[in-house]
């Protein structure tokens, strides 16, 4: 996880305003804190971080780390109880599974425009392998295989957003993303918006994007942005990096793929497959040949041989045979 804890600093560093040792923190889950103690160091934004701990051990080595860190406290004890300090310019909820239980708290502890920080890492629930559970612990229906972790992560936002609009709130993501084997958003939480949000779910008839199966509907789940594009341009390995090529190849995906923030993406070989073909097609030239019909195209985090394109799913099928009758 060091490399998502440099983005992370990455992230508070781009954040605008964004007033030098200005801003307080609360990590609800720290375990040994080392993501909060790392912002509170690395990233020159904060001037307080709250950690908060539950189990009497790790809570013990926690109040050894933080006693190191000038503007560190730490408290033992649930998480779902906000420390002193409330509300917080950032809220980070990194727990051991789903975040669900804590997320009433933790939208609550934000301060207006402040930003709040989930993970989940329950993806067997949010992936689709666990439909049951999904239905009953976020109330949604999952997409199942290669575009599952997608699928959770729009299930987790439409969660936090129900969640917000229950307490008179909006969220808007910052930057959300699925790797490896957790999905994580960074989202301002402002006061009520007066627009709906862009929650809905996806009956397949009716979908034109990538291919999520037949056996809709599926969601709710957010189907507006994943990236604030100002923030995304702003995003730079920081330095001390614990893991600086990873992450300098990561944002520089983020920063193609924020050209085409539309929900889900294709893949080159899936669609070879689909279609009936021999071999798959290059990425750069199906995203040529989109570009060419006048849509755009970007590659994606999500997947190596991974594009998101606003075309839809019947022009990047009928373009992908003509290039490969033409090949």
């Amino acid at each position: 996880m060091a490399g998502d804890r440099d983005l992370g600093i990455a992230l508070a560093r781009a954040l605008v305003p964004s007033p030098l040792g200005e801003r307080s923190g609360w990590e609800m889950t720290s375990a040994t804190g080392v993501r909060g103690l790392r912002l509170l160091r690395e990233s020159g934004v904060f001037r307080s971080f709250a950690f908060s701990e539950a189990n009497p051990e790790a809570a013990g080595v926690l109040r050894e780390n933080v006693a190191r860190f000038p503007g560190a406290s730490a408290f033992e004890g649930d998480a779902r109880i906000p420390p002193p300090g409330a509300p917080f310019d950032y809220v980070d909820l990194d727990p051991y599974g789903t975040p669900v239980p804590f997320v009433p708290v933790a939208v609550a502890a934000v301060r207006p425009g402040g930003v709040l920080a989930v993970t989940a890492t329950d993806m067997m629930v949010l992936a689709g392998a666990q439909p049951a559970a999904c239905a009953q612990r976020y109330g949604a229906r999952p997409v199942r295989g290669r575009l599952g972790p997608e699928g959770g992560l729009r299930i987790l936002l439409a969660h936090l957003s129900h969640e917000a609009e229950r307490q008179g709130r909006s969220i808007r993501p910052l930057l959300a993303y699925s790797r490896d084997h957790y999905v994580r958003a960074y989202l301002e939480v402002v006061d009520r918006l007066p627009h709906p949000a862009p929650v809905g779910v996806i009956e397949p008839e009716r979908w034109h994007g990538p291919f999520v199966g037949s056996r809709g509907p599926y969601g709710p789940m957010w189907l507006g942005p994943l990236f604030d594009p100002a923030l995304v341009a702003r995003l730079a390995t920081p330095e001390g990096a614990a893991r600086p090529r990873e992450i300098e190849r990561l944002i520089a995906r983020l920063q193609e793929e924020v050209t085409v923030d539309r929900p889900f993406y294709f893949e080159a070989n899936l669609l070879a497959a689909k279609l009936g073909l021999p071999m798959p097609l290059s990425l750069a030239s199906v995203q040529q040949g989109l570009r060419s019909l006048g849509f755009r195209a970007a590659r994606t985090h999500a997947r190596p041989e991974g594009f998101r394109t606003d075309a839809p799913r019947e022009a990047v099928e009928e373009l992908v045979r003509r290039l490969a009758q033409a090949a």
